[in-house]
Formats: structure tokens, sequence, C-alpha cells
């Protein structure tokens, strides 16, 4: 077969007038032979091939694939039967590619991004005072904590919050804040904070604080130096005149304080009244002073410096207050005004959620983002405020919950006259912001099921149903 084969290229080629190549050799035993340098035959010969027009050319006796020169292969690629395929092929790979791109585009688009450090677990929040006591004086403490860390590990948090720490009056559990970079010495001392810090991390845990930012105690130094009018601190709080005659003071206005009675208090340093939203020994910082809003900022980047991962700023819906002094609006019109002293007696217009408010919040925010650029460095920040419910009303929970009792106990109310009494599920009063808490004995848990499901909070002998979240989830 190939005798045939080569001789008929012989033949081809003698046809279009080419001399043989006598460098070429059919056989490749002749390669063993050494070559007589002298004879003329072992030269090669060249052949020069004419191009030919393709019609030209006999193809009959060609095959396929049988070493076709260039224009054999062009005759038989140009073929339907060998050309429609390869262009079918062509435009299906290029409309997979296309697909396959649109398709990886639109699950990046609409797939929700990687989570937060934040987002990826709860957070356990602690009450310093109450967790550990670690040198048995009676007080939690910081190395308390530190000593219940893989504690909290097993429990598959991911996030400790600490509440107040800080150098602090004794008032309104700690929010009276006397120095904002100290360490409450019941608590430790600021390397005993360091070293916490330090061991929550290598645990690969992150940690936020609560921040107070709206006042401060009356023992802070600030305050001291604001009563004496000395230089800047003149302004850090909210000052402004009040009669004060035989120990009684009239007020500049009806604002009342959320535990009661005025927010104006008078001082006998600076014969003035300052402003409070709480207590009366937790004045108010006046954050229409850039000063105040300034040393906030700093404070933040202190504790930021620390190690800390993020704040959880409380009250900052009272940062802010309206400039002028008029009175708020009573919630009932036909009261007599000397009578309103509680809170929820007034509509809170004037001193809560100002414009103005937000920008602050946001100010603090764009304080946290200069230590947020490292690749996992975002720091956390929330903020707290509270809202009053809906007025009183009328609470079906066997409808919410199916498999409830129609008689459950009162474990915990806000209103301590229900603590311990029975109450039909199917008509459950409340009043205007009142929470309650249930008890009842049961085999399925009620978070097991798919109605309780987020609704309620497990201990080993019963489940405890929050109402108050579900009117929460109501307003």
């Amino acid at each position: 077969m190939a005798e045939k084969k080569s001789q008929r290229d012989s033949i081809g080629m003698d046809a279009k007038g080419c001399r043989t190549n006598n460098g070429f050799v059919q056989n490749e035993d002749i390669l063993e032979k050494d070559p007589d340098p002298g004879s003329p035959t072992d030269r090669p010969q060249l052949c020069s091939l004419p191009i030919l027009d393709p019609r030209e050319l006999d193809f009959k006796d060609i095959q396929p694939y049988a070493g076709m020169p260039k224009e054999v292969l062009f005759h038989f690629s140009g073929q339907a039967r060998y050309r429609v395929p390869r262009e079918v092929l062509f435009w299906l790979t290029v409309a997979a590619v296309l697909v396959l791109t649109a398709g990886t585009i639109a699950m990046i688009a609409v797939s929700p991004k990687c989570l937060d450090w934040w987002q990826a677990g709860p957070m356990y929040q602690i009450y310093p005072r109450s967790f550990k006591d670690s040198d048995q004086d009676g007080n939690g403490d910081l190395k308390g904590i530190q000593d219940k860390l893989d504690y909290i590990t097993t429990l598959n948090i991911k996030t400790i919050w600490i509440t107040s720490f800080y150098k602090s009056s004794l008032k309104d559990f700690r929010h009276g804040i006397v120095d904002f970079r100290e360490i409450d010495p019941i608590f430790g001392t600021m390397k005993d904070f360091e070293n916490l810090v330090a061991a929550i991390h290598d645990r690969g845990l992150k940690l936020i604080i609560d921040f107070i930012p709206n006042h401060t105690s009356d023992k802070h130094a600030w305050f001291q130096w604001s009563r004496t009018r000395t230089g800047k601190y003149a302004d850090y709080y909210i000052w402004h005149n009040c009669s004060h005659e035989n120990g009684i003071t009239t007020p500049p206005n009806n604002w009342l304080s959320v535990y009661g009675n005025s927010s104006w208090h008078f001082d006998d340093v600076r014969n003035q009244c300052y402003f409070h939203q709480f207590t009366k020994e937790q004045p108010d910082l006046n954050f229409r002073n850039p000063d105040v809003q300034e040393e906030i900022k700093e404070i933040i980047q202190f504790w930021l410096s620390k190690g800390v991962d993020g704040f959880s700023f409380e009250a900052v819906k009272f940062l802010l207050e309206a400039k002028h002094l008029r009175d708020e609006i009573q919630v009932n019109k036909t009261q007599v005004p000397d009578t309103v002293t509680h809170y929820a007696e007034l509509y809170h217009d004037f001193t809560t959620t100002q414009v103005g408010m937000h920008d602050i919040v946001r100010s603090f925010r764009q304080t946290m983002d200069q230590h947020s650029r490292e690749p996992g460095r975002y720091r956390f920040m929330g903020t707290e405020a509270y809202g009053n419910f809906r007025e009183s009303s009328l609470l079906n929970l066997k409808e919410i919950i199916s498999n409830i009792p129609t008689k459950v106990k009162i474990r915990l109310s806000t209103n301590s006259t229900k603590k311990g009494s029975e109450v039909d599920t199917q008509a459950i009063a409340l009043g205007k912001g009142e929470g309650l808490i249930f008890e009842y004995n049961t085999k399925t848990f009620l978070h097991q099921q798919a109605d309780g499901r987020d609704r309620c909070f497990v201990s080993s002998r019963a489940c405890y149903s929050s109402v108050l979240n579900i009117l929460h989830s109501l307003c």
C-alpha cells in the first residue's frame, strides 16, 4: 500500500515537471549505510511546484486526509458537510460563554454579601458587677469575665457586650460617668481591661462596650468646671436662669425627667438651673457646643485605640433639646398643669429626636470609620432609644400561638400587681407599655414549635414567652 502511494506521488510530481528530491529517502534502512560523497545522485535536487488553481486539479482519486496540500484542504473544508457543523459548534460555544458570563454576573449581583462579624453570631451581654467575682469582694469584675471566656466560647458566642464599667457614681446603674477614660476600681484596672481585650481577641471573639454620651455625673470634672464658669467648660452643660426662693425652685418650663418631676435642678454655686433628662445627679451635656462633640469623639478614639471592636450608644434620642424653652404639650389637656409630674403625661416633642441629632450620631460613625480601614477591623456601632407602645389593648395570644394553654401563670410583669396571677390567653388585657412573661409546664417547648419560633426563651423546666416582643411587632 505504501509503495503504491509513493509511486502515485512520484508520478504526480513527474507530471508537473518536478525533479526527484534525492535527499528524501523512502526506505529508512538506507540511512544505516554510509553515503558516498562522490556520488552525484546523493546530492539533493530541488523541485519547484507551481501553485495551481484548485479548479484545474483533479480530486477524484484523492482521499480526504491523505497528506493534503493547502489547496486540497481548502477544497474539502469548504464543503457544506464540514463547514456547517464547524460553524454550529462555534456559535454554540459563543452562546455558552455568554450564558455562563451572564449567569455569573447575575449570581454575584443577587447573592447577599458575606456577613460582617457582628452578623455572624449571637452577642453575649454582660453586666459585670453581677457576672463573676474573681477576688471575693462581693462585686463582679473584669478578671471574672476573663475567667469565664472559655465557657462563653463553648456557647458559640462570637461577640461579648459589656455594659458600663467606667468610673461612675452609684446612681442609675452606674450610668452617671465620673471619668470616661477610667475603669471603676470595683471592676479592676486599665491593665485588667487590656488583658481582657487581648484574651477575647486570642479566642477569635469581638468586644463591644456601652457608651453613654448624653450626660455625665455631677461629680465629673467638666461639670465642676462648668458650675464655676471655668473657660470653655462654662457651656458644656445646659444652664438657664430660674427662680429659687426659700428652697423652692421655679423651673424655666414644664419639661420633665424620665423618672418624673421637673428636669431642671437649681445649682447654688452657679445660681442657675441645669437640665437633666434622667436623675439630678446626671446633668445633660450641651451637644450644641462643638467642643462637647469633639470631647466625645476623642473618648471614642481612646477606647478604639485600646482594641474595642464597637460601641452601643445609649439614650441617643436625648442628645439634643429645642433651643427655645416652650412648654411641652400635655397628653390630657384637661389635667391641671401643676399636677403633671409623670413623664408619660407630656408629648416630648422638644426634648427628644431633635433636628441635628442624626448628624451627631453620624459624626460618631465617621470617627469610628477612621479605625475601620484594615481588613476584618470593621468597628460596630449600635444605638439605643426607647419608645412607647400603643394604648391599652386586648390581646388574643391563643390566635398567635395555637398550642398555648388556655390559662397561664404570669411569672414576671411590668405591673407588679399581676405577678403570680393566672390569665386567659384568649383575652389578655395589656396597659400602655406593659410587658408580661408567662410560665406553664409543657413537654413540647414553644421554641420547637413553628408558632413559637423566635418568640420565647427556654429554661430547663418551662418556656417563657414574652408578650412584649409580640406587642413590639404589632406597633
